[in-house]
């Protein structure tokens, strides 16, 4: 049985290891890929593969867990132990990530008196409510029981967020109650504060610092922390960014591979290392997170993060760099890749079927009734879009209506005619009304969330519930009497293509093709305005022209045999009679 400790460096059966790891995040890339990927890890020279475990998608509902599929981090830590690769496990309630809610899930905004990340009775309730079940699947996986974890994470970046050492000890003693055996360690910022918050003293736990660029200067800084603290331990950076996350309407964040690699070295003369990221993957679904800076910008649906590997898996010139200086370190191995990956060019695909949403929308869901318009959580719903709809009356000309505490982005219909598309910028603006109809006329708002925010004070934040949160005013008093309908598209297969189609109106858009060799190809957007895209009925992921992205990655398990289904879900009205699907990303 191997034994890993930490003492004044990393120990594997009482013998010296430098830790040269990588982070893959198992839920955003396909399973059918996680050998591909950890194999390429391998080929680099890197030991150890870290990942994170978001909350969010293991407990999807309150009570409701599933560890299959995409989710079944396990399979994943068994096939990087086949190929002699130690892990690390981030398994936080909260883990950032660029993730919606920072992996956090959504029905724990059901509670109005939510505090998340704190030691409100509730929130600790959840989580060791999950960790009950999350454990049953890490602890036959540790190094201790014959698996190859070797450490675990506790909380994240929580020094830049508070200091409340009771909430991190809490932590702690749920994990050890659940059965965590190995080795415990913290990960922040690495400058005095950041250290001084996040890390919990006295409690046998590494503290290991994430910085992008100045390395001896950010180790400095941790090793004098270690040293005023009397901690004996390794210096490690635990998450060296080598890149950078993207938001819609941006360009395309990029570091230079010479200077990254430099900075690399510099870490591995020192310490130990995470690379943060490996391989980036992709933001499948609604799974996206957002930022908050004057508003919230959220992330597009490509992770790819300038990564070692491109989002679809391809070794890039920093990866050869980085594989050439761990080459200083250590033997490099080699061994041929077991994933035979093509990348086809399918061409152009014509449209099938085409529907407007106000027509198929009984199909979808039912209508729920309420007096006052109720947000996504009080709703039961987590992620997509909501479509809020009411009949103002009889014929009249309003000078003003507007919409009241809407943090994501809403398009306004009156009689099924666009009159508005507020988003952050001019959420709240005047919105005058011509209601041209005698006796009714229906308003109708789709609101899209966007993403929750992923990171800082804005966690514990109102911005955080979805959907309308205050209502819809005419002239000076709020309208009242609402059907919502929740379309989280998870049944995109409902869709009645067989209703009528209007011009201008969110709509469904089919294309059916065959095929009979599979491979991984890109759906190219460039003629669509926004929305999100399936294949064989998986969530590709939002699109949006602004770029800097104008693609899907479509991963070849997604395709089948003989004939496949894309079906598009686009809000602005704009489509193209004919999708392109190539072996190549198009960007903005």
């Amino acid at each position: 049985m191997n034994s890993f400790h930490i003492k004044d460096d990393f120990y594997i059966n009482d013998r010296k290891i430098k830790i040269i790891s990588g982070a893959i995040h198992y839920f955003r890339v396909v399973p059918e890929y996680w050998k591909d990927r950890l194999e390429k890890l391998k080929l680099m020279g890197c030991n150890c593969v870290e990942t994170y475990i978001p909350w969010n998608i293991h407990e999807p509902e309150k009570g409701k867990f599933n560890f299959k599929g995409i989710n079944n981090f396990s399979e994943f830590v068994k096939i990087a132990q086949s190929l002699g690769l130690y892990v690390i496990l981030r398994p936080s309630p909260y883990i950032c990530a660029e993730w919606d809610f920072g992996g956090l899930p959504y029905w724990l905004l059901k509670d109005d008196s939510m505090i998340i990340r704190s030691t409100y009775n509730k929130f600790l309730e959840a989580v060791d409510d999950y960790y009950s079940e999350l454990f049953k699947y890490i602890v036959p996986l540790q190094i201790t029981n014959g698996g190859p974890v070797i450490m675990m994470q506790l909380e994240n970046e929580y020094g830049s967020f508070g200091n409340d050492k009771k909430y991190l000890k809490a932590i702690k003693n749920l994990m050890i109650k659940h059965g965590s055996t190995v080795p415990l360690f913290t990960s922040d910022g690495g400058w005095q504060e950041a250290l001084d918050a996040g890390v919990l003293l006295n409690e046998n736990i590494l503290p290991t610092a994430n910085f992008g660029s100045k390395v001896i200067e950010q180790t400095s800084n941790l090793k004098k922390f270690m040293d005023d603290n009397s901690i004996d331990g390794p210096l490690m950076c635990m998450e060296f960014w080598i890149g950078w996350f993207n938001a819609w309407g941006k360009e395309i964040k990029t570091r230079d591979s010479k200077e990254v690699s430099k900075e690399f070295k510099d870490i591995l003369d020192l310490g130990h290392v995470n690379i943060y990221m490996f391989h980036g993957g992709t933001n499948f679904g609604f799974y996206n997170g957002a930022n908050f800076y004057d508003s919230i910008v959220p992330q597009i649906t490509s992770y790819d993060y300038d990564a070692l590997l491109t989002e679809w898996g391809i070794p890039t010139k920093k990866y050869y760099d980085f594989k050439n200086v761990i080459s200083n370190f250590k033997s490099i191995p080699n061994f041929e890749l077991s994933t035979k990956i093509d990348f086809i060019h399918y061409g152009d695909i014509n449209l099938t079927n085409k529907v407007s949403l106000f027509n198929t929308l009984e199909s979808l869901c039912n209508p729920i009734y309420n007096d006052i318009p109720l947000n996504m959580e009080k709703l039961n719903q987590g992620y997509g879009y909501i479509l809020y709809t009411s009949n103002l009356g009889k014929k009249r000309y309003i000078s003003r209506s507007k919409l009241v505490d809407c943090d994501d982005r809403a398009s306004i219909y009156l009689n099924h005619e666009p009159i508005a598309t507020q988003d952050a910028s001019n959420i709240g603006e005047n919105i005058p009304l011509v209601l041209n109809k005698d006796d009714k006329n229906e308003i109708a708002i789709l609101v899209e969330n966007l993403g929750r925010i992923n990171y800082g004070d804005k966690l514990r934040s109102p911005l955080q519930k979805k959907g309308l949160k205050g209502g819809f005013m005419v002239d000076l008093h709020f309208h009242n009497g609402w059907n919502h309908y929740c379309l989280d598209l998870k049944n995109i297969d409902k869709v009645d293509f067989s209703l009528p189609y209007e011009e201008n109106t969110p709509a469904f858009y089919e294309y059916t093709f065959n095929i009979d060799n599979k491979g991984d190809t890109f759906l190219h957007l460039k003629d669509f305005g926004k929305g999100c895209a399936f294949i064989n009925g998986f969530n590709l992921g939002r699109f949006f022209d602004i770029g800097p992205t104008n693609y899907l990655y479509i991963p070849s398990p997604l395709l089948q045999k003989g004939e496949n289904k894309i079906v598009i879900f686009e809000t602005e009205g704009k489509y193209y009679d004919v999708i392109t699907l190539s072996d190549k990303p198009l960007f903005k």
